[in-house]
């Protein structure tokens, strides 16, 4: 089977005065290859939980995670990670960090070259290839990441609110990047945002999670993914039915961190 298979996932992480944490608890999907996921809910919901799972950070308690047709046990460089701040090597040139890969890999230096020339081409930093990447925005060092990332040619992306600490013109810039390099390169994305307009914008599947145990509370097929691939987004906001949405899965998460709040002033009471 091509794609990714979550069955029955659930995370329980125990605390030393012998209470414990469910982090997550029966969580199941599948999600087919090429499919772009953007999972939003609120703190505590086991978003980044779910996704350090599937990266192969962490074991689950339970549950099955298939890729491809085979078991997920550990990290792999079928899946490769884009993390809020780049993770990149300071002292390492632009150039360097994407070729990293393709040179641990053992890669011909003819085909590695190839590739990160590609790769810089299409991220936009042809022109910044030397430069170290100290020297670069926040917004260009989140491009490297991307870059880097795509130079192992991953099955799947995981990306954990990669565009958060961005303004908010950059942002926007980044968000039509990730949806070209989508539509581009045919890779399943599943992303982790705190921002329903970017949930929005960047899903063509949405998940909305509930915490306490993390669960999936509602599943979304939107069409605005689709549509911003190389239109303005701000035009994609102006269609009728994401402000409708927007509205729907505000009220949604507000609802649960409601609810969050009035079970803790329960516990303290």
């Amino acid at each position: 089977m091509s794609g990714l298979s979550i069955q029955n996932l659930s995370m329980r992480f125990d605390l030393p005065n012998g209470g414990h944490v469910q982090a997550l608890q029966d969580v199941s999907l599948d999600l087919k290859a090429g499919e772009l996921m953007s999972v939003l809910g609120p703190s505590g919901c086991g978003k980044t939980t779910l996704l350090n799972i599937v990266a192969g950070f962490l074991a689950p308690t339970s549950g099955v995670l298939e890729l491809n047709g085979h078991r997920v046990e550990g990290p792999d460089a079928e899946r490769g990670m884009v993390f809020q701040q780049g993770a990149l090597f300071e002292w390492m040139s632009v150039r360097e960090n994407v070729a990293f890969g393709p040179s641990m890999k053992g890669m011909p230096k003819k085909d590695k070259d190839g590739i990160v020339n590609h790769l810089l081409d299409v991220v936009g930093l042809q022109d910044f290839k030397e430069k170290a990447v100290y020297e670069l925005s926040g917004g260009m060092q989140q491009r490297v990441a991307l870059a880097r990332c795509l130079a192992n040619d991953p099955d799947v992306i995981l990306m954990d609110e990669p565009l958060g600490a961005l303004d908010a013109l950059t942002r926007e810039k980044m968000q039509s990047l990730v949806l070209k390099l989508w539509k581009e390169t045919g890779k399943t994305i599943i992303l982790i945002t705190h921002s329903v307009e970017e949930a929005l914008l960047l899903g063509e599947r949405l998940l909305v999670m509930a915490p306490r145990p993390g669960r999936i509370h509602t599943e979304y097929r939107l069409p605005f993914a689709e549509l911003g691939v190389g239109q303005d987004l701000r035009e994609v906001k102006k269609h009728p039915e994401f402000a409708i949405k927007r509205e729907e899965i505000l009220g949604m998460i507000w609802d649960m961190e409601e609810e969050i709040m009035g079970r803790t002033e329960g516990e303290d009471a």
